[in-house]
This record gives structure tokens, sequence and C-alpha cells, in this order.
């Protein structure tokens, strides 16, 4: 008796999602829904948010299947780096979730994070603010999505590089050289 494997080609059904064809995602699902839900509930340890997650992913696959370049990496490990990256941030931003009880507003007089939130909001000039946004805009339009991607949306320098299709070494620097002239900028 032989034992006949298909091989499931990620590639191709990459290219079938890049072109709009909504079974392709659906096969897709169907060969690694499981493994990607693994993936993800081993990041995030919660089924509910894991399985939300895999659903995001999916929807990110299919929008962005026409940007999978197979010179840079295998279909499956791209598939899986979209879930997973997806996956860490959903821990970023969760461990910076603050849960708050609204049904006593007396409470926020003795929290100290609350407390603390006031006096910089009260020490907090605007026209540092402002000053910021002049200083922002007088860098080249690749260096500000750098810092506002770094410092704003909390992303790493790899994912900054991924996203931008710079090349890692070349984000760290034009981060570093942005931060320099920002500092010059507001002195």
């Amino acid at each position: 008796m032989t034992d006949v494997t298909h091989e499931f080609d990620h590639a191709a059904v990459l290219e079938r999602c890049a072109r709009g064809e909504h079974d392709a995602l659906h096969q897709l699902y169907q060969q690694e829904g499981g493994a990607l839900l693994g993936v993800v509930f081993r990041i995030v340890k919660d089924r509910g948010m894991a399985e939300d997650i895999v659903h995001d992913a999916c929807l990110n696959i299919w929008q962005r299947a026409a940007s999978f370049d197979p010179a840079k990496g295998s279909a499956r490990t791209w598939i899986f780096s979209v879930a997973r990256h997806l996956a860490l941030n959903a821990i970023r931003y969760r461990d910076r979730e603050i849960n708050v009880d609204h049904s006593d507003p007396a409470q926020f007089e003795h929290d100290e994070t609350f407390q603390h939130a006031l006096r910089i909001e009260e020490a907090f000039d605007w026209q540092t603010g402002q000053r910021m946004d002049t200083c922002l805009q007088a860098l080249e339009t690749e260096r500000r999505n750098c810092i506002l991607h770094a410092y704003v949306d909390g992303l790493s320098h790899a994912e900054i590089a991924e996203h931008t299709g710079a090349p890692l070494g070349t984000v760290k620097a034009w981060i570093k050289r942005s931060l320099q002239r920002l500092r010059e900028c507001m002195a």
C-alpha cells in the first residue's frame, strides 16, 4: 500500500488570494487554521483572543497576499509570521490596557496612576507639542514615518523594516539620526 501525500502549495494559494479567489483563503484556513490557532494560543494564552487573532490574520493574509515575496522566504513562513506578529501586538496592547471601575469616580482621587497622569497633563506645554510637530515636519518623509511607527505605533525596528521595505540597518540609522535632529530642533 502506497501512501500518497498531497503537498499543499502555500505559494500558489497566496497567488490565488492575491487574485481575489475566495476559495483559496478557505483552502488555506482548512490546511493551516489549526496550526495557526496553536501558535497564536501559545503566545496569547487565551483561546477566544487566539481565535480572533487567527481570524484577523486570515483577513490580513487575504489583503496582503500580493505583497508576499518568495525570494524572502517560504509562503508558509510568511503566513505564520503574519499571525505571530498580530499575536505579539495583541499582547503588547493587552499589557498596556488598564481596567477601571467607572461606578465609583471617587476612586480616582486616591489612585496614584491617575494622579500622576493629571500632573503630567498639567505640566505639558502645548507649545512644545507644536514645536515637535514643526520639527517632525522638517524630517524627510521616510525618516519621519520611521519615528512615528516606532514611538506612536509601538513597532520594533524589525517591524518597521518589514513595513517600509527598507533594510533593518537603514531603519536603525534613520531613527538614530532623526532622534538627534529632533533633539537639536527642540533645543
